[in-house]
């Protein structure tokens, strides 16, 4: 059973933050509810009840296909595919024990497949059937996402995370360009790797080398201060510190805080410029923006549009600053 987010008391917002946040999708308010102002757990349920039936979450379970699968793929080069549903359904906090989300989990499990792929991560051409969804392919970026929905909706990932754990690199990240001969680990598949073994822990599969793997893998986003190089000090990529939701594979300073936040790490001085950084970036009326949204076919719209206060930016912005208020 996948547990819900780890629960912060934030400091005071702007007063008009939350009503306007309340006043957002059921996805949205759920999660308000349970993490900034810390509603009563029975009301937390059953509006978190409602993103099965109302809004976003109605919407992309609507929009799975008779055979299991969404855009007819286990994943595409767009943001359709069954991988991304069911990201967006993970962070829209789909209860992992409804009827809607076992069902749903139970047609991806019996119908879809990674096309293509044998059980020992050869390709055999597109004709192939392919190994079960939550099998995994071999890329540890989609594996990481894959995973991470696996887990949070109680399926066996266990093959997938014992790849995964295997193909952790030196320097403690993981890095999809390893079999092109990379020795040094990326952000942007360190973070889906990460997440991923969070949500196995969360999800009750304790083991120790899946812990162990995973602090390994957070120092190395912590010896870099989640978004600079170790050897020169600068900043490995501007994009970074714009923050994008959904961020499907790619890092950015918002989303590597909101790990650490879920992972209960207890904040030191490694995150300070990150913190700085999202406190920056709160407007005058208490909100954050949406920024660089990355391309592709959205299956459904989730905010106003790029450079617009967004409801997902500021609920994560507010919970990591919650967690880093609560440190001493």
């Amino acid at each position: 059973m996948a547990t819900t987010p780890h629960k912060q008391q934030a400091p005071p917002p702007n007063s008009a933050v939350i009503p306007w946040l309340l006043d957002g999708d059921p996805a949205i308010r759920w999660q308000v509810m349970h993490d900034l102002i810390g509603a009563a757990a029975e009301e937390v349920a059953a509006e978190r009840a409602r993103v099965a039936t109302e809004g976003v979450g109605a919407r992309l379970l609507a929009l799975q296909g008779a055979d299991g699968a969404w855009a007819g793929a286990a994943w595409n080069h767009g943001w359709d595919s069954t991988m991304h549903v069911l990201t967006l359904l993970r962070e829209l906090g789909l209860d992992p024990a409804s009827d809607a989300a076992q069902q749903a989990v139970d047609r991806v499990r019996a119908g879809v497949t990674w096309r293509g792929w044998d059980w020992d991560g050869t390709w055999r051409g597109e004709d192939w059937v392919g190994t079960p969804f939550f099998v995994g392919e071999v890329e540890p970026c989609i594996n990481g996402q894959m995973a991470a929905c696996g887990a949070y909706f109680g399926q066996d990932v266990e093959r997938v995370v014992t790849r995964l754990l295997g193909e952790q690199l030196a320097d403690g990240g993981w890095n999809c360009e390893t079999e092109n001969g990379s020795t040094r680990s990326s952000f942007h598949t360190t973070i889906c790797v990460l997440e991923a073994l969070l949500e196995y822990e969360l999800a009750g599969r304790s083991r120790a080398e899946v812990t162990a793997a995973r602090l390994r893998g957070q120092e190395y986003l912590l010896e870099r201060r989640l978004l600079r190089r170790q050897t020169t000090g600068e900043v490995i990529d501007p994009a970074w510190t714009h923050f994008s939701f959904p961020t499907w594979w790619h890092y950015d300073v918002l989303r590597g805080l909101d790990y650490l936040r879920r992972a209960s790490a207890t904040p030191d001085e490694r995150v300070a410029e990150a913190i700085a950084l999202i406190e920056a970036k709160r407007d005058g009326d208490g909100r954050w923006p949406l920024e660089n949204p990355h391309p592709g076919t959205m299956p459904v719209v989730l905010d106003e549009g790029e450079g617009r206060p967004s409801r997902w930016n500021t609920l994560r912005a507010l919970r990591v600053l919650a967690w880093y208020a609560a440190r001493n």
